[in-house]
């Protein structure tokens, strides 16, 4: 094996995190200082922008702790590719996002919004819908003191937030800190009122005119309330001559099993689908009220009843297993239960912001700083979610397998911890990838462009 000599040299200016640069484009097509200095001015100090996208470029490499903006204090190229007059030190973003983060927070949804219009991102529809998912996961942030870390439904301590992912890229139009301890559907029509606004206008100005709309959700959002909010916002649409549609994982609490298997063999729509084993699907309309309105939902329930388990064992007494989903689609219930199925792609999408972004353990005990942080992810998400639509899906894409959609730590591999050296000569800067990457240096061009003229006035 050969022994290398290390060396450092003094002139030359090199960086492992060559990808910030087309985050800096990503904060420039949002407008972060528009968006953010004219709401949040300061009368000295550093600017709100400078803080907030600082903490986007941090994110967006995978680092969440304050600390992690240290190395960088003296980085020219992390100055430059972001567009900041000054890097913070961890104590101003520390510091900052304390005093401001409720405020922040606020105008931080609005960022992704414009990202996703400004950059005529991609929204694909699944089975003729764009789907909208919206659903609660865990964080873990167990033996801390942190404001609001309460024993989850996971049986760990930890927050446990909420999140609407947009179409089969996964776009984040919503991400919510909450206490451990809080239930699913307990204040969820306030984020309701919040996403159907961005729905409404993502889908409206980056979709065709048919396009039909369908919210899921799962069996923790099943609630009366919940309920009437999809079905007015469903007859909103209609009055507007556009589609918009819901499932609702039925939640067969308290439910009388031996009751809805009569009710099936009463309908003859149990099948047999193995020796002791069968499965009855049927669809009966449900009245349910809300502040004395009374509402008719279709609901489709699934009864399996079991007298003999997998292995062949006989059970002395059967098991009787329910399922339900509320609907508003007049589709048969085998193509309502398929696309509820498809839901759960979105487990990948918490997957990713818990580890990709590091963000299982957030870095302040304080409950509002640690929310702004969290608005703040997922704006970066989906700048790095929009890189690698753009950059690795399509005919300019290094080869890899085919695939519709690549995960962030895809995009942090190929593009954000892509080695370049940074040089700055004459005015002009420019970033030396050398050799033996042609195809990744020809999607920084490509990425950089489309970004640059997304962010033209």
């Amino acid at each position: 094996m050969p022994r290398f000599e290390v060396r450092q040299s003094g002139k030359l200016n090199l960086t492992s995190h060559s990808g910030l640069a087309l985050i800096g484009q990503c904060c420039r097509a949002a407008q972060v200082e528009a968006v953010m200095d004219s709401r949040l001015p300061v009368s000295q100090g550093m600017k709100t922008s400078d803080i907030v996208k600082s903490m986007v470029g941090l994110l967006s490499l995978g680092k969440s702790d304050f600390e992690a903006i240290e190395p960088f204090r003296n980085d020219r190229f992390f100055k430059e590719a972001l567009g900041l007059s000054k890097v913070p030190g961890s104590v101003w973003i520390r510091q900052r996002l304390d005093a401001r983060g409720a405020a922040l927070r606020e105008r931080t949804d609005e960022l992704t919004l414009r990202l996703l219009e400004r950059t005529e991102a991609p929204i694909t529809a699944h089975k003729g819908y764009i789907c909208a998912d919206i659903d609660t996961f865990v964080m873990n942030n167990s033996d801390t003191k942190k404001e609001e870390v309460s024993r989850t439904y996971q049986g760990i301590d930890g927050y446990c937030p909420i999140a609407a992912y947009l179409g089969n890229e996964g776009w984040n139009i919503g991400l919510e800190l909450r206490a451990g301890k809080q239930h699913s559907a307990f204040e969820t029509d306030y984020f309701l009122e919040r996403v159907f606004p961005r729905i409404d206008r993502l889908v409206a100005r980056r979709c065709p005119a048919d396009a039909k709309v369908l919210l899921r959700m799962d069996s923790g959002f099943d609630g009366a309330h919940l309920l009437f909010m999809q079905a007015e916002e469903r007859d909103r649409w209609a009055n507007l001559g556009r589609s918009f549609d819901f499932i609702t994982k039925w939640n067969p609490r308290k439910q009388d099993k031996a009751a809805w298997v009569r009710r099936v063999e009463q309908a003859r729509a149990f099948v047999q689908t193995r020796p002791g084993k069968r499965v009855g699907l049927i669809s009966i309309e449900v009245e349910r009220s809300w502040k004395k309105v009374r509402r008719s939902f279709r609901l489709i329930v699934q009864v399996t009843e079991r007298s003999i388990d997998k292995k062949g064992q006989r059970l002395l007494m059967p098991e009787i297993e329910l399922s339900g989903w509320w609907t508003s689609l007049g589709e048969p219930a085998a193509a309502v239960i398929e696309l509820y199925q498809h839901h759960g792609t979105h487990e990948q999408f918490h997957s990713e912001i818990k580890t990709d972004l590091d963000l299982e353990r957030l870095p302040s005990g304080k409950f509002d700083t640690n929310d702004a942080i969290v608005h703040l992810a997922a704006f970066a998400y989906n700048c790095l979610r929009l890189l690698g639509q753009l950059g690795l899906t399509g005919d300019i894409a290094p080869i890899r397998h085919p695939a519709k959609r690549r995960r962030l730590k895809t995009v942090l591999q190929e593009i954000m911890y892509r080695a370049a050296k940074f040089v700055a000569h004459a005015r002009r800067l420019v970033l030396d990838f050398g050799r033996g990457v042609a195809a990744h240096a020809k999607v920084f061009s490509a990425l950089q462009e489309q970004l640059w003229q997304a962010a033209s006035p």
